[in-house]
Protein backbone atom coordinates (compact mmCIF):
# COMPACT_ATOMS: atom_id res chain seq x y z
CA UNK A 1 0.00 0.00 0.00
CA UNK A 2 1.34 3.54 -0.45
CA UNK A 3 -0.18 6.24 1.84
CA UNK A 4 1.00 10.07 2.66
CA UNK A 5 1.33 9.60 5.87
CA UNK A 6 1.24 5.63 8.27
CA UNK A 7 0.86 6.38 11.70
CA UNK A 8 2.17 3.58 13.54
CA UNK A 9 0.21 3.18 17.14
CA UNK A 10 -3.79 3.90 17.53
CA UNK A 11 -3.28 5.05 20.77
CA UNK A 12 -4.10 8.51 22.31
CA UNK A 13 -1.61 10.27 20.31
CA UNK A 14 -1.72 8.44 16.95
CA UNK A 15 -5.74 8.17 17.35
CA UNK A 16 -5.84 12.32 17.87
CA UNK A 17 -3.27 12.75 14.83
CA UNK A 18 -5.44 11.02 12.14
CA UNK A 19 -8.62 12.38 13.67
CA UNK A 20 -6.70 15.76 12.67
CA UNK A 21 -5.65 14.92 8.97
CA UNK A 22 -9.16 13.68 8.57
CA UNK A 23 -10.68 16.75 9.43
CA UNK A 24 -7.72 18.55 7.39
CA UNK A 25 -9.19 16.13 4.39
CA UNK A 26 -6.10 14.25 4.59
CA UNK A 27 -5.97 10.04 4.34
CA UNK A 28 -3.80 8.30 6.38
CA UNK A 29 -3.03 4.31 7.49
CA UNK A 30 -2.92 3.74 11.27
CA UNK A 31 -1.43 0.23 11.92
CA UNK A 32 -1.16 -1.32 15.68
CA UNK A 33 0.26 -4.26 16.99
CA UNK A 34 -2.74 -4.50 19.00
CA UNK A 35 -6.84 -5.72 18.94
CA UNK A 36 -8.90 -3.00 20.70
CA UNK A 37 -10.21 -3.04 23.26
CA UNK A 38 -6.94 -3.84 24.63
CA UNK A 39 -6.29 -2.68 28.12
CA UNK A 40 -3.32 -0.48 28.31
CA UNK A 41 -1.48 -0.14 32.24
CA UNK A 42 -1.69 3.34 33.09
CA UNK A 43 -2.91 5.33 36.29
CA UNK A 44 -6.35 6.38 33.76
CA UNK A 45 -6.44 10.04 34.27
CA UNK A 46 -7.79 12.26 31.80
CA UNK A 47 -6.84 16.19 32.22
CA UNK A 48 -8.87 18.58 31.18
CA UNK A 49 -5.97 18.77 28.07
CA UNK A 50 -7.93 16.17 26.31
CA UNK A 51 -11.12 17.09 25.88
CA UNK A 52 -10.38 20.74 24.54
CA UNK A 53 -8.08 19.40 22.17
CA UNK A 54 -10.59 16.78 21.10
CA UNK A 55 -13.24 20.12 21.05
CA UNK A 56 -10.55 21.73 18.81
CA UNK A 57 -10.63 18.84 16.32
CA UNK A 58 -14.48 17.96 16.22
CA UNK A 59 -16.59 19.23 18.64
CA UNK A 60 -18.67 15.74 18.11
CA UNK A 61 -15.94 13.92 19.60
CA UNK A 62 -15.85 15.93 22.43
CA UNK A 63 -19.96 15.60 23.28
CA UNK A 64 -19.57 11.50 22.54
CA UNK A 65 -16.78 11.65 25.58
CA UNK A 66 -18.83 13.46 27.87
CA UNK A 67 -22.18 11.46 27.31
CA UNK A 68 -19.90 8.16 27.61
CA UNK A 69 -20.74 5.75 30.47
CA UNK A 70 -17.35 3.67 30.76
CA UNK A 71 -15.88 7.01 32.88
CA UNK A 72 -16.47 9.30 35.93
CA UNK A 73 -16.41 13.03 36.49
CA UNK A 74 -13.27 14.69 38.26
CA UNK A 75 -13.63 18.28 39.74
CA UNK A 76 -10.08 18.16 40.80
CA UNK A 77 -6.66 16.97 42.82
CA UNK A 78 -5.93 16.29 46.43
CA UNK A 79 -2.50 16.77 46.93
CA UNK A 80 -1.49 14.72 50.64
CA UNK A 81 1.94 15.98 52.03
CA UNK A 82 4.69 13.79 53.79
CA UNK A 83 2.91 15.59 57.60
CA UNK A 84 -0.25 14.29 55.72
CA UNK A 85 -1.71 17.36 55.58
CA UNK A 86 -4.11 17.34 52.28
CA UNK A 87 -5.39 20.23 50.23
CA UNK A 88 -7.78 19.76 47.66
CA UNK A 89 -7.49 21.66 44.40
CA UNK A 90 -10.44 21.99 41.85
CA UNK A 91 -9.96 22.18 38.54
CA UNK A 92 -12.40 24.81 38.46
CA UNK A 93 -12.83 27.70 41.79
CA UNK A 94 -16.86 27.56 41.49
CA UNK A 95 -17.09 24.16 40.22
CA UNK A 96 -19.88 22.90 42.88
CA UNK A 97 -22.01 25.87 41.10
CA UNK A 98 -21.81 24.75 37.65
CA UNK A 99 -21.80 20.89 36.93
CA UNK A 100 -22.99 21.47 33.14
CA UNK A 101 -19.11 21.06 31.94
CA UNK A 102 -16.75 18.43 33.39
CA UNK A 103 -13.18 19.17 32.15
CA UNK A 104 -11.71 16.48 33.44
CA UNK A 105 -11.81 12.17 34.01
CA UNK A 106 -10.97 9.01 34.98
CA UNK A 107 -11.99 6.18 33.10
CA UNK A 108 -9.91 2.67 32.18
CA UNK A 109 -7.77 3.06 29.16
CA UNK A 110 -9.25 -0.51 27.67
CA UNK A 111 -12.41 1.84 27.35
CA UNK A 112 -11.02 5.19 26.45
CA UNK A 113 -8.37 3.82 23.77
CA UNK A 114 -11.50 1.42 22.37
CA UNK A 115 -13.60 5.29 22.02
CA UNK A 116 -10.59 6.86 19.94
CA UNK A 117 -10.57 3.40 18.18
CA UNK A 118 -14.03 3.72 17.45
CA UNK A 119 -14.10 7.36 16.53
CA UNK A 120 -11.17 6.63 13.50
CA UNK A 121 -14.06 4.35 12.33
CA UNK A 122 -16.11 7.11 11.82
CA UNK A 123 -13.96 8.15 9.14
CA UNK A 124 -13.56 7.10 5.63
CA UNK A 125 -10.23 9.34 5.35
CA UNK A 126 -8.65 6.65 8.04
CA UNK A 127 -7.41 3.01 6.80
CA UNK A 128 -6.88 1.36 10.45
CA UNK A 129 -5.09 -1.85 10.76
CA UNK A 130 -5.43 -3.82 13.78
CA UNK A 131 -2.93 -6.83 15.06
CA UNK A 132 -0.09 -5.66 12.94
CA UNK A 133 3.78 -4.75 14.46
CA UNK A 134 5.28 -2.57 11.95
CA UNK A 135 8.80 -4.61 12.73
CA UNK A 136 11.30 -3.10 9.94
CA UNK A 137 11.66 0.40 8.73
CA UNK A 138 13.82 1.47 6.12
CA UNK A 139 14.43 4.65 4.35
CA UNK A 140 14.96 5.30 0.84
CA UNK A 141 14.58 8.33 -1.55
CA UNK A 142 10.71 7.89 -2.52
CA UNK A 143 9.43 7.67 1.45
CA UNK A 144 9.66 4.76 4.28
CA UNK A 145 9.06 1.39 3.69
CA UNK A 146 7.31 -0.48 6.10
CA UNK A 147 6.43 -3.84 6.82
CA UNK A 148 5.92 -7.00 9.43
CA UNK A 149 8.70 -9.62 10.22
CA UNK A 150 7.48 -11.74 7.15
CA UNK A 151 6.75 -8.75 4.80
CA UNK A 152 2.98 -9.67 4.05
CA UNK A 153 2.48 -6.28 5.54
CA UNK A 154 4.11 -3.47 3.30
CA UNK A 155 3.34 0.37 3.43
CA UNK A 156 5.24 3.13 1.76
CA UNK A 157 4.67 6.47 3.57
CA UNK A 158 5.98 9.77 2.66
CA UNK A 159 5.60 10.60 6.09
CA UNK A 160 5.73 8.64 9.35
CA UNK A 161 4.06 9.83 12.55
CA UNK A 162 5.38 7.72 15.33
CA UNK A 163 2.77 6.87 18.86
CA UNK A 164 3.83 3.31 19.70
CA UNK A 165 4.53 4.29 23.15
CA UNK A 166 7.24 4.30 25.46
CA UNK A 167 9.04 0.58 24.40
CA UNK A 168 8.91 2.08 20.97
CA UNK A 169 11.73 0.18 18.70
CA UNK A 170 11.54 3.42 16.38
CA UNK A 171 12.59 5.57 18.68
CA UNK A 172 15.35 3.89 20.31
CA UNK A 173 16.92 2.68 16.95
CA UNK A 174 15.90 5.62 14.79
CA UNK A 175 15.26 8.46 16.64
CA UNK A 176 18.40 7.61 18.96
CA UNK A 177 16.74 8.63 22.18
CA UNK A 178 17.66 6.17 25.20
CA UNK A 179 16.24 5.92 28.71
CA UNK A 180 17.71 7.61 31.34
CA UNK A 181 16.80 6.04 34.51
CA UNK A 182 17.13 9.93 35.67
CA UNK A 183 14.34 10.75 33.03
CA UNK A 184 11.87 7.96 33.58
CA UNK A 185 9.80 6.82 36.18
CA UNK A 186 9.14 2.91 37.41
CA UNK A 187 5.35 2.88 38.25
CA UNK A 188 2.99 -0.15 39.28
CA UNK A 189 -1.21 -0.10 38.64
CA UNK A 190 -3.37 -1.85 40.75
CA UNK A 191 -7.47 -2.20 40.72
CA UNK A 192 -9.47 -1.90 44.06
CA UNK A 193 -12.78 -2.39 44.77
CA UNK A 194 -14.30 -1.29 48.01
CA UNK A 195 -11.63 1.86 49.22
CA UNK A 196 -13.42 4.16 52.00
CA UNK A 197 -13.19 7.65 51.73
CA UNK A 198 -13.27 7.72 47.83
CA UNK A 199 -14.33 11.67 46.77
CA UNK A 200 -17.87 12.07 45.64
CA UNK A 201 -16.89 14.63 43.41
CA UNK A 202 -14.06 12.02 41.57
CA UNK A 203 -10.75 14.18 42.76
CA UNK A 204 -7.90 12.36 42.36
CA UNK A 205 -5.34 11.41 44.93
CA UNK A 206 -1.97 12.43 44.90
CA UNK A 207 0.11 11.06 48.27
CA UNK A 208 3.93 11.95 48.50
CA UNK A 209 4.21 10.03 51.43
CA UNK A 210 7.91 9.98 53.42
CA UNK A 211 8.56 6.31 52.08
CA UNK A 212 8.28 7.43 48.33
CA UNK A 213 9.92 10.35 47.63
CA UNK A 214 11.26 11.48 45.52
CA UNK A 215 7.83 9.79 44.48
CA UNK A 216 4.15 9.22 45.35
CA UNK A 217 0.96 7.11 45.74
CA UNK A 218 -2.27 7.65 43.69
CA UNK A 219 -5.39 6.36 44.16
CA UNK A 220 -7.77 7.16 41.09
CA UNK A 221 -11.50 6.98 41.56
CA UNK A 222 -13.54 4.78 38.53
CA UNK A 223 -16.98 4.12 37.91
CA UNK A 224 -18.44 1.19 39.67
CA UNK A 225 -16.71 1.38 42.86
CA UNK A 226 -13.66 1.00 41.58
CA UNK A 227 -10.05 3.09 42.35
CA UNK A 228 -7.19 2.90 40.28
CA UNK A 229 -4.25 2.48 42.79
CA UNK A 230 -0.44 2.57 42.28
CA UNK A 231 3.13 4.17 42.83
CA UNK A 232 5.64 5.98 40.63
CA UNK A 233 9.20 6.68 41.30
CA UNK A 234 11.83 7.95 39.73
CA UNK A 235 14.02 4.61 38.19
CA UNK A 236 17.42 6.05 38.82
CA UNK A 237 16.30 6.14 42.34
CA UNK A 238 14.42 2.33 42.57
CA UNK A 239 17.45 1.22 40.94
CA UNK A 240 19.88 2.93 42.95
CA UNK A 241 17.76 2.20 46.47
CA UNK A 242 17.04 -1.66 44.97
CA UNK A 243 12.88 -0.72 45.78
CA UNK A 244 10.71 -3.35 44.65
CA UNK A 245 7.59 -1.11 44.41
CA UNK A 246 5.04 -3.99 44.44
CA UNK A 247 6.01 -4.66 48.38
CA UNK A 248 6.65 -0.77 48.87
CA UNK A 249 2.63 -0.41 48.30
CA UNK A 250 1.67 -3.46 49.67
CA UNK A 251 3.23 -2.74 52.67
CA UNK A 252 1.93 0.95 52.69
CA UNK A 253 -1.36 -0.75 52.32
CA UNK A 254 -0.80 -3.17 55.57
CA UNK A 255 1.17 -0.60 57.67
CA UNK A 256 0.54 2.95 57.29
CA UNK A 257 -2.28 3.96 59.55
CA UNK A 258 -4.12 5.60 57.23
CA UNK A 259 -4.23 3.35 53.88
CA UNK A 260 -4.62 0.32 56.72
CA UNK A 261 -8.02 1.74 57.83
CA UNK A 262 -8.88 3.25 54.20
CA UNK A 263 -8.03 -0.33 52.77
CA UNK A 264 -9.19 -2.53 54.97
CA UNK A 265 -12.45 -3.73 53.33
CA UNK A 266 -11.05 -3.71 49.85
CA UNK A 267 -10.21 -6.33 47.44
CA UNK A 268 -7.58 -6.37 44.89
CA UNK A 269 -9.08 -7.46 41.12
CA UNK A 270 -6.86 -8.84 38.76
CA UNK A 271 -2.60 -8.45 38.77
CA UNK A 272 -0.90 -5.71 40.38
CA UNK A 273 1.25 -4.92 36.89
CA UNK A 274 4.53 -2.78 35.49
CA UNK A 275 5.13 -0.11 33.31
CA UNK A 276 7.45 3.12 32.54
CA UNK A 277 7.19 6.40 31.99
CA UNK A 278 9.38 8.41 29.93
CA UNK A 279 9.86 12.17 31.31
CA UNK A 280 9.67 15.31 29.06
CA UNK A 281 12.51 16.65 32.08
CA UNK A 282 14.78 17.02 29.42
CA UNK A 283 14.44 19.09 25.75
CA UNK A 284 15.13 15.97 23.01
CA UNK A 285 14.90 16.01 18.88
CA UNK A 286 11.41 14.85 17.87
CA UNK A 287 11.70 14.72 14.68
CA UNK A 288 14.61 13.50 11.75
CA UNK A 289 13.87 12.72 7.92
CA UNK A 290 10.40 11.95 7.06
CA UNK A 291 8.87 11.13 10.74
CA UNK A 292 7.97 12.45 14.16
CA UNK A 293 7.48 11.12 17.19
CA UNK A 294 4.52 11.37 19.35
CA UNK A 295 3.78 10.80 23.19
CA UNK A 296 5.29 8.81 25.10
CA UNK A 297 7.44 7.72 21.81
CA UNK A 298 8.65 11.54 22.11
CA UNK A 299 9.02 11.36 25.54
CA UNK A 300 6.85 14.22 26.57
CA UNK A 301 5.28 13.12 30.21
CA UNK A 302 4.51 15.66 32.84
CA UNK A 303 7.51 14.82 35.47
CA UNK A 304 5.49 16.11 38.37
CA UNK A 305 1.98 14.48 37.39
CA UNK A 306 2.93 11.86 35.44
CA UNK A 307 0.26 12.92 32.73
CA UNK A 308 0.55 11.16 29.72
CA UNK A 309 -2.26 11.32 27.48
CA UNK A 310 -2.99 14.81 27.58
CA UNK A 311 0.44 15.54 26.02
CA UNK A 312 0.50 12.73 23.58
CA UNK A 313 -3.17 14.35 22.42
CA UNK A 314 -1.43 17.75 21.87
CA UNK A 315 1.87 16.47 19.89
CA UNK A 316 -0.49 14.36 17.91
CA UNK A 317 -2.66 17.35 16.56
CA UNK A 318 0.76 19.65 16.24
CA UNK A 319 2.22 16.54 14.22
CA UNK A 320 -0.82 16.55 12.13
CA UNK A 321 -1.06 19.88 11.40
CA UNK A 322 3.11 19.74 10.20
CA UNK A 323 2.01 16.37 7.91
CA UNK A 324 -0.15 18.84 6.36
CA UNK A 325 2.20 21.58 5.69
CA UNK A 326 5.25 18.80 4.79
CA UNK A 327 2.64 17.63 2.06
CA UNK A 328 1.25 20.58 0.86
CA UNK A 329 4.71 21.52 0.44
CA UNK A 330 6.34 18.75 -0.75
CA UNK A 331 9.04 18.77 1.68
CA UNK A 332 9.72 15.78 4.54
CA UNK A 333 13.36 16.70 5.25
CA UNK A 334 14.73 17.11 8.48
CA UNK A 335 14.86 21.11 8.62
CA UNK A 336 11.52 21.23 7.33
CA UNK A 337 10.06 19.85 9.56
CA UNK A 338 11.82 21.52 12.83
CA UNK A 339 9.06 23.25 13.19
CA UNK A 340 7.30 20.41 14.84
CA UNK A 341 9.60 20.60 17.61
CA UNK A 342 9.50 24.35 18.43
CA UNK A 343 5.53 24.00 18.17
CA UNK A 344 5.62 21.09 20.73
CA UNK A 345 7.99 22.74 23.11
CA UNK A 346 6.60 26.40 22.69
CA UNK A 347 3.23 24.89 23.49
CA UNK A 348 4.05 22.04 26.00
CA UNK A 349 7.66 23.46 27.03
CA UNK A 350 6.75 26.25 29.83
CA UNK A 351 4.73 23.68 31.43
CA UNK A 352 7.43 20.40 31.48
CA UNK A 353 9.95 22.97 32.73
CA UNK A 354 8.16 23.96 35.94
CA UNK A 355 6.87 20.43 35.97
CA UNK A 356 10.76 19.75 36.10
CA UNK A 357 10.93 22.05 39.01
CA UNK A 358 8.17 21.32 41.02
CA UNK A 359 9.69 17.08 40.93
CA UNK A 360 13.06 18.43 42.07
CA UNK A 361 11.09 20.53 45.08
CA UNK A 362 9.38 16.81 46.31
CA UNK A 363 12.77 16.12 47.15
CA UNK A 364 13.02 18.41 50.28
CA UNK A 365 9.20 17.05 52.65
CA UNK A 366 10.07 20.04 54.50
CA UNK A 367 9.10 22.56 51.86
CA UNK A 368 6.47 20.57 50.40
CA UNK A 369 4.81 20.21 53.98
CA UNK A 370 4.96 23.93 54.63
CA UNK A 371 3.38 24.34 51.02
CA UNK A 372 0.37 22.49 52.14
CA UNK A 373 0.06 23.37 55.75
CA UNK A 374 0.22 27.45 54.68
CA UNK A 375 -2.37 26.40 51.54
CA UNK A 376 -4.95 24.79 53.92
CA UNK A 377 -4.52 28.30 55.73
CA UNK A 378 -4.18 30.71 53.18
CA UNK A 379 -6.70 31.00 50.63
CA UNK A 380 -4.76 32.96 48.80
CA UNK A 381 -2.42 30.58 47.66
CA UNK A 382 -5.29 27.84 47.49
CA UNK A 383 -6.77 29.81 44.52
CA UNK A 384 -3.53 30.52 42.72
CA UNK A 385 -2.31 26.38 43.11
CA UNK A 386 -6.11 25.55 41.64
CA UNK A 387 -5.18 28.22 38.81
CA UNK A 388 -2.27 26.31 37.79
CA UNK A 389 -3.80 23.65 36.35
CA UNK A 390 -5.14 26.34 33.65
CA UNK A 391 -2.50 29.03 33.38
CA UNK A 392 1.44 27.83 32.74
CA UNK A 393 2.75 31.43 34.07
CA UNK A 394 0.82 31.48 37.58
CA UNK A 395 2.61 27.62 37.78
CA UNK A 396 6.02 29.01 36.78
CA UNK A 397 5.65 30.98 40.25
CA UNK A 398 5.18 27.57 42.17
CA UNK A 399 8.53 26.53 40.10
CA UNK A 400 10.67 29.48 41.97
CA UNK A 401 12.21 29.18 45.21
CA UNK A 402 11.55 32.50 46.07
CA UNK A 403 7.64 32.42 45.80
CA UNK A 404 8.67 30.26 48.90
CA UNK A 405 10.17 32.92 50.35
CA UNK A 406 7.82 35.77 50.12
CA UNK A 407 5.13 33.68 51.23
CA UNK A 408 6.98 32.62 54.34
CA UNK A 409 7.35 36.97 54.91
CA UNK A 410 3.75 37.19 53.79
CA UNK A 411 5.04 39.33 50.94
Amino acid sequence: METKVCIIGAGPGGACAALQLAQLGISCIVVDKAVFPRDKVCGDGLSGKVLTILERIDKGIGQRLQQAAFKMDSWGVTFVAPNRIGMDIPYRLDYQNNRNDPRGFVCKRIDFDNFLVEELKRRPEIRLFEGVSIDKYELKEDGYHLSDKEGKFQVKADLVLVANGAHSSFTKDVAGIKMEPEHYVAGIRAYYKGISNLSTDGFIELHFLKSMLPGYFWVFPLPNGEANVGVGILSSVTRNKKVNLKKLMLDTLATDPVMKERFKDSTLIGNIEGYGLPLGSKKRKLHGERYMLIGDAGYLIDPFTGEGIGNALYSGQIAAKQAAAAIAANDFSDSFLDAYDVDVYRILGPELEVSTKLQKLIKYPWLFNLLMKMGSRNKQLKDLMSCMFHEVDLRKKLGNPMFYVKLLFNR
